[in-house]
């Protein structure tokens, strides 16, 4: 009878400075990214596989883009078929301005034999009104070329933008991770139809872990952004590891004390959210049980 109450009380007492030996705990999580279609159609490759450490933007997989290279291949016909219509101004008013120059030589000889009596004034007038009217022929005409070229141009520019419309469109088409990361899960397989929006992957980088973990009103005057704290992973029976980790968030607001976790204050109704950043050596995953020390303990 002695022996199991001397037993039952060293439990207690255990179990007594279990519960000091820590300020909160909590679960490990990661930022988990959920990629998703860009577009419809049917997926021509798709690599990724459950486990596969991807690197951000490297393509793992790609949507059928036949018809999208079509409509491209067809913009950029119509394109230059529209800049080939494009007045070339300078060749079309090269003979004009050959006109207008001998005209003005013209004028200089005729001013000089007038000065020496050789020449009438109406000659010199008959060819100021010559170039006069060459002069305005050139404007007009070139006023009407270069209205011709800007509608031209812009035409050729409005299919320029719906080139690059394709373009976007045909690089949606490709499956990459946003982030560098483990595929946790994947939804679809090389050959279905997916539609725009469909989740194809969800991936999180699992080398950099948060344990969110709740602390009583009370405790909150000791924490700060940026504290260093001990975080403990325990892995059952005696497999414990302790890591370093830094307090990268606090919540704003209160919440109820989630039930499968312990404060040290096991009263308490009320807790705020913390989350502790630790960088993973390979060992953490998520959803594993955690405690955290403050700096002082």
């Amino acid at each position: 009878m002695k022996r199991i109450l001397f037993f039952v009380l060293s439990a207690a007492a255990a179990a007594c400075g279990r519960e000091t030996d820590f300020d909160a705990t909590g679960t490990f999580e990661a930022t988990e990214i959920t990629v998703s279609a860009e577009a419809s159609g049917r997926i021509l490759r798709f690599d990724a596989a459950e486990g596969d450490r991807l690197e951000a933007g490297r393509t793992v997989g790609e949507v059928d883009t036949v018809q999208l290279w079509l409509q491209r291949r067809q913009l950029e016909r119509q394109r230059a078929s529209v800049r080939s219509g494009r007045p070339d101004v300078e060749k079309q008013l090269a003979a004009l301005r050959e006109q207008i120059a001998k005209q003005q030589t013209e004028r200089r000889r005729v001013a000089s034999l007038l000065e020496d009596g050789a020449a009438t004034a109406k000659q010199l007038d008959d060819i100021d009104a010559q170039l006069k009217i060459l002069q305005r022929q050139l404007e007009a005409q070139l006023s009407t070329l270069e209205n011709s070229a800007s509608a031209i141009d812009e035409n050729a520019s409005a299919l320029d933008l719906q080139i690059a419309q394709i373009d976007d469109r045909l690089r949606k088409c490709r499956i990459a991770s946003p982030v560098t990361g483990t595929v946790l899960a994947k939804y679809a397989e090389a050959g279905e139809v997916v539609a725009a929006g469909r989740p194809l992957m969800k991936v999180a980088d699992l080398e950099l872990l948060y344990l969110r973990a709740y602390f009583t009103s009370e405790q909150l005057a000791d924490l700060r952004l940026g504290d260093e704290v001990v975080v403990t992973a325990d892995f059952g029976e005696d497999a414990r590891f302790d890591y370093p980790g830094r307090i990268v968030w606090i919540a704003s607001e209160s919440e109820f004390t989630p039930k499968t976790i312990q404060t040290r204050d096991s009263r308490a109704n009320l807790v705020y959210a913390v989350k502790v950043a630790v960088r993973n050596d390979g060992r953490l995953k998520i959803g594993l049980y955690g405690e955290v020390r403050l700096a002082d303990k």
